[in-house]
């Protein structure tokens, strides 16, 4: 499913308008998108948890050629779903 599709979606299960309920989703995606900027944990009942973590610096190693190369530490967005939703997604 596509944003289109879910707005499409969105809007007739509601009764706003295509619109409107853009307008609300694009607000929503905004407001946690801020929350997790300032690096706040955003919980959403009943789906799940987004979190900002941080990703130590590490060192790899290039198979081919053997090169090592230093990976700067870096700040990465986690989802850990809600019970409820992975009882779903597996049919539970």
């Amino acid at each position: 499913m596509n944003n289109k599709d879910f707005i499409s979606a969105l809007s007739a299960k509601t009764g706003f308008s295509t619109r409107e309920t853009a307008q609300m989703t694009s607000d929503v995606v905004s407001a946690i998108t801020n929350e997790l900027t300032e690096e706040n944990i955003v919980g959403i009942t009943g789906f799940g948890t987004f979190e900002v973590k941080k990703k130590l610096e590490r060192v790899l190693v290039n198979p081919a050629t053997k090169q090592r190369m230093l990976v700067p530490p870096k700040m990465v967005v986690s989802f850990k779903p809600n019970t409820g939703l992975k009882d779903k997604v597996n049919g539970k």
